[in-house]
């Protein structure tokens, strides 16, 4: 089963239409969309847009073998003036599947944002999930998986969609997962396609023909990511983004809890309330064990507060106790620590600051902890496939 990608943009396309930001000033050449819409093997439209025919046309494909023309979108949208010779546009009601005469077999699957997601299956048993703007699946929990081949999603703007399938087993390592619907809320080019490989998944230009079941280019996830920044650069945000897309996701806040303290609680509570609800949190600073054993994503935020945690229990701020064995005790302890990532199979993506291009600290502890802090770090980095570093809510890709 082929499918050709008419449009991947958002409804109003991208560059939006007098729009002055950033992402639409240089969305440009093959970052340019239009509004989705998908042609599969030549017979089945999903969504009508404005000038279809013309992207066919542009694609080398024409609407002409069209039998079919659904429709996804919460709306019929603006009035779009149907091509001649194509059958006037419908809509499955949901739950219910239509049988085409080319072989095809479309089901309708629930929004729970309004909508309509179709199912499709080839003559050749391949087959495809493709889901409206702003739109998840509903009524997932305790229905019988479905694995599809490739899934057409909104990924940028509901990732929480994409948790849902991997959660049931629709999606699984060998999906390809195409992001459409692109909008102007992620810069187009190296950044766009660096955040959907993190997530398992990628993008295309228009025009573009995939066969589904053909898993070449389906990204591999990154096992362990460190992602390094200063205070209020955006580090916990880009750590978090990475994950959203996953179930069962383990938070593991090392900072722990300060009582009285309402300022550390009032970030806590911002952090809580940014996190998907299916996300489990672990207040802990004993990161070995968690590594040590199966199971979903770690979020580890952070490992500065970890080593200071580690600092505290071998009297590292004591002159004669570092001397003493506080620093041997150290080193074997983030030994442990980096020993452990290198041997876990587990998702990590861990957080820690990057303070060593400030000023030099006025005190023997504080040099102390910013050099271990940079050791750490460097140590962590070597067992990492990806590394980061945020500046102004920008990653900047020191490896991967």
């Amino acid at each position: 089963m082929e499918v050709t990608l008419l449009g991947t943009g958002a409804p109003a396309g991208l560059p939006r239409p007098d729009c002055p930001c950033a992402v639409c000033a240089t969305a440009l050449g093959p970052d340019a969309r239009a509004a989705t819409a998908l042609l599969v093997d030549g017979t089945l439209l999903l969504d009508l847009t404005p000038g279809a025919a013309f992207a066919a046309a542009r694609s080398g494909h024409s609407l002409g073998g069209v039998r079919q023309v659904l429709l996804s979108h919460p709306h019929d949208g603006p009035a779009v003036e149907v091509p001649a010779g194509l059958p006037q546009p419908g809509r499955v009601p949901d739950g219910r599947e239509l049988a085409l005469l080319t072989g095809h077999r479309v089901r309708a699957v629930a929004m729970d944002a309004g909508g309509t997601g179709y199912a499709v299956t080839g003559p050749d048993g391949q087959r495809l999930l493709y889901l409206p703007p702003g739109g998840a699946p509903a009524g997932l929990e305790g229905a019988p998986a479905e694995t599809y081949q490739m899934v057409l999603a909104d990924v940028v703007g509901r990732p929480d969609a994409l948790a849902r399938l991997r959660a049931v087993g629709s999606v699984g390592p060998t999906t390809d997962v195409v992001a459409v619907h692109l909008d102007h809320d992620v810069p187009q080019g190296a950044e766009l396609r660096r955040q959907l490989a993190a997530a398992g998944a990628r993008a295309v230009p228009d025009g573009t023909t995939l066969t589904v079941g053909v898993y070449e280019d389906v990204p591999d996830v990154p096992r362990r990511t460190l992602v390094l920044g200063g205070a209020r650069s955006g580090k916990s945000v880009e750590a978090e983004r990475r994950l959203e897309s996953f179930p069962e996701v383990l938070y593991v806040a090392t900072g722990g809890t300060r009582g009285g303290d309402t300022e550390w609680a009032e970030r806590v509570a911002v952090h809580r309330e940014r996190r998907p609800g299916s996300w489990r949190t672990a207040e802990t600073t004993d990161l070995v064990p968690l590594l040590g054993v199966d199971g979903p994503p770690v979020l580890i935020d952070c490992l500065s507060l970890w080593l200071t945690d580690v600092m505290d229990s071998v009297g590292a701020w004591d002159d004669a106790e570092w001397a003493g064995g506080g620093e041997k005790a150290l080193r074997e302890r983030v030994r442990e620590l980096t020993s452990a990532v290198r041997a876990t199979r587990r998702t990590v993506v861990a957080v820690s600051n990057e303070v060593g291009s400030g000023i030099v600290p006025a005190t023997a502890s504080g040099r102390r902890y910013r050099d271990e802090l940079g050791r750490l770090n460097a140590a962590f980095a070597v067992e990492c496939e990806q590394v980061l570093l945020v500046v102004a809510g920008q990653a900047l890709v020191l490896r991967g």
